[in-house]
């Protein structure tokens, strides 16, 4: 099924999407719970072209990998704190004890990899401003078109877009950026728009008008 920006979609709303109890339709994820819904209604999709925002988006993708959002979107406040508000410049000089300490933290995901991918990140981060930025160079891989999926299983797992990114981002030595999570970065900053017809934050974002 062709679920591009301008195929012809039923004109109604997604059977996947539950009606919550502010009368609003939300995808089954963004339904779970209070946290989940307001970060759907007010963040997910929306437009982040700052490389701070790029940077902590893509090391949260990465953390989540093999984990459910709502983990990581529990634990971001806790993120932040651990890792110098996701300044690139600050968690780029991590060394071996900050890597320690963060192992010991609870209230974050304790995995040595994806630790050291966050840190791998910053520093690519860096050395990518000498070519225009991160958010530069992630926005330069937007498709032409956006999805338009009616259903959960016409949204993509990976594009030809994504699997680019991610081998544009390995090249300059970021980690933990395969195809799928380089897709996942794609809808959380709005490169991509794939709310389901029907939902209200459908075209929201101002990227797909």
């Amino acid at each position: 099924m062709d679920v591009t920006e301008g195929s012809t979609q039923p004109d109604a709303i997604s059977p996947d999407l539950i009606e919550c109890a502010d009368g609003l339709a939300r995808p089954p994820w963004a339904a779970a719970n209070r946290m989940l819904q307001e970060y759907y209604d007010t963040e997910w999709g929306m437009p982040i072209r700052d490389e701070q925002g790029v940077y902590e988006r893509l090391c949260l993708e990465a953390f989540q990998s093999g984990l459910s959002w709502a983990l990581v979107l529990s634990k971001r406040d806790a993120f932040r704190h651990a890792f110098a508000r996701f300044d690139p410049e600050k968690v780029a000089n991590f060394c071996d004890q900050d890597i320690e300490r963060l192992l010991e933290n609870p209230k974050i995901i304790r995995n040595r990899a994806k630790i050291e991918a966050a840190i791998a990140n910053a520093k690519a981060t860096l050395s990518m401003r000498e070519e225009g930025g991160l958010a530069a160079l992630v926005w330069s891989f937007q498709p032409d078109s956006t999805p338009r999926p009616f259903t959960l299983e016409d949204i993509p797992k990976q594009t030809a877009e994504s699997v680019a990114l991610s081998k544009a981002l390995k090249k300059r030595g970021c980690k933990f950026v395969g195809p799928v999570t380089a897709f996942a970065l794609m809808e959380a900053i709005g490169m991509v728009d794939t709310h389901l017809v029907g939902s209200h934050r459908r075209g929201s974002s101002g990227v797909w008008a």
